[in-house]
């Protein structure tokens, strides 16, 4: 299966996950806006998200995937592969166990870090409480989730794990849809939605648990042995926490930031960056998520010039989907957020704020969409200390300017920082990566990478005078306004891929094999 194609089948399922989001984030603004229980809302579900991608998906990954592909390539490889994963499992549900209970216990105590500035409003922080209590369980089954994608992954059984985000969506969304009591039990719509967060990630587990033994890959539980390969694991996977980490820890930085600023300020953050993760997760988690695998394969059989080639097609792919893309978020934020999600509770002025933040964000969109095609190259050679480095500085710039702006320019301030951070990791993966031999930019990556640049230049000069023009249709009922948002987008994709075409960034030829690829 070509590279292209596993990030198509990935980001396939991921735009029909993010779709469901916006179905259920519309929805959730309708009902909530940006008030008190929206702000406990977002943090209660933030945490557990996080602890999944920082540890769970982002970390577990890191050290996971390079060691079972080494050990699968290797003599009786799905022997023992199979008890390497088992003892793994054992491991990972224990301490996830002992986690989970030791946070909800001293959960009051974990608020304070996670959320300062509720502290002055009892009524927020004792629901912020609450709400994160009935969400942590989610940690638990989507931390075994990802051990479960990881491996049908490296067997490049990609759909199933893809489809998992789907799922939580629908569960979420059927939740929004009943009646605000929580049918009868006397459970408010926040309350409600927290439920069904950790009802999400045992329907997710049981998904991915029946496709496993489908494919013969069922994980058993072993008692761990802490044989080399156990040992190797937990070498990666402690400085992988940091490293594999770093957008989710500048996620929770802002969002501790953000609970010191007026009310909405959270919430209008969190708007803002579900936006911002429609192409990231599409173009370049899927990247991501498809590189690692096939690059452990290649340095496992010595492939080195091979490795090398396909991270060049996989930037290059990168940078094709995620230019046009920043660029429409940061071009015509107020009125992508405004049809999205103005109405109910949710107001023209919330959008505007909202759209501060994202067009911001959208400015470092292309750098955390690299960084996801760089960062497997150091973790393919079982190599976790280095990103650590780098993610340390990137905090550290990330507080610095975070500090520095956000009392004046609060959520856009916030989202500033992230931007800056997220290029100043970037910067520094390309520069190491380049020192070490792992990353030798070809002839084909420069002038195509500058040619959908031109494209892009060329999109948001035509962005511009139709937005312009169909300014009167945004003042009309949601129809007219979805139809003119969905025309502008069509609009700009579609002048973006004749400029492309027609100055050979892409070729016709590739994007029909691509689609054959796909179909088939």
């Amino acid at each position: 299966m070509g590279l292209m194609r596993s990030v198509a089948t990935i980001g396939g399922y991921t735009m029909l996950s993010r779709i469901l989001g916006f179905a259920r984030d519309a929805l959730f603004a309708a009902v909530l806006g940006a008030g008190m229980a929206a702000d406990a809302f977002m943090v209660a579900f933030r945490l557990p998200n996080f602890m999944r991608a920082l540890f769970a998906e982002g970390a577990f990954n890191a050290a996971f995937v390079p060691l079972y592909s080494r050990i699968l390539a290797g003599e009786d490889g799905p022997h023992r592969a199979a008890r390497f994963a088992g003892e793994i499992a054992s491991l990972l549900t224990l301490a996830l166990l002992l986690l989970s209970a030791a946070l909800m216990v001293f959960m009051p105590q974990a608020m304070l870090v996670l959320a300062p500035g509720f502290r002055d409003e009892p009524e927020k922080f004792a629901l912020a409480v609450e709400l994160t209590r009935l969400t942590f369980p989610y940690l638990t089954f989507i931390s075994l989730v990802s051990l479960q994608g990881a491996v049908l992954n490296a067997h490049h059984r990609f759909g199933p794990p893809a489809a998992t985000p789907v799922m939580m969506n629908l569960v979420l969304i059927a939740a929004l849809l009943l009646p605000h009591d929580g049918l009868g039990l006397g459970l408010g719509v926040a309350t409600t939605q927290a439920v069904a967060v950790s009802v999400a990630g045992m329907v997710q587990f049981v998904w991915l648990a029946v496709h496993m033994q489908r494919h013969g890959l069922a994980i058993r539980l072993h008692l761990p042995r802490f044989g080399p390969e156990i040992r190797r694991f937990f070498k990666l996977m402690g400085p992988a926490v940091i490293g594999a980490g770093i957008y989710q820890v500048n996620v929770l930085i802002d969002m501790i930031l953000a609970s010191l600023l007026p009310e909405g300020t959270v919430s209008y953050l969190f708007y803002a960056d579900r936006l911002n993760q429609l192409p990231l997760a599409v173009i370049g988690i899927a990247i991501s998520t498809a590189l690692l695998p096939l690059l452990s394969r290649q340095l496992a059989g010595g492939e080195t010039a091979r490795a090398l080639d396909t991270q060049n097609r996989a930037l290059e792919g990168a940078l094709l989907l995620t230019l046009p893309a920043a660029a429409a978020l940061a071009t015509l934020p107020e009125t992508i957020v405004s049809v999205l999600f103005q109405r109910g509770a949710f107001s023209a002025a919330d959008s505007a704020e909202t759209a501060k933040a994202l067009a911001v964000l959208a400015c470092g969109l292309p750098a955390f969409t690299i960084s996801k095609v760089f960062t497997p190259a150091f973790h393919a050679r079982e190599d976790t200390r280095t990103p650590v480095r780098l993610a340390l500085i990137a905090l550290a710039v990330n507080l610095a300017v975070a500090l520095a702006v956000m009392w004046d320019w609060h959520q856009a301030g916030l989202a500033l920082a992230s931007t800056v951070a997220a290029w100043a990791n970037t910067a520094q993966l390309m520069v190491i990566l380049r020192r070490r031999g792992y990353f030798k930019p070809d002839r084909r990556l420069v002038t195509r990478a500058l040619r959908f640049l031109l494209a892009t230049a060329v999109m948001v000069g035509v962005l511009l005078l139709l937005e312009w023009q169909l300014r009167p249709l945004f003042q009309r009922d949601i129809l007219w306004r979805a139809g003119a948002l969905a025309g502008l987008c069509a609009s700009g994709g579609l002048v973006f891929l004749a400029v492309a075409l027609a100055s050979r960034a892409v070729t016709f030829g590739e994007l029909t094999a691509l689609v054959r690829r796909r179909s088939r």
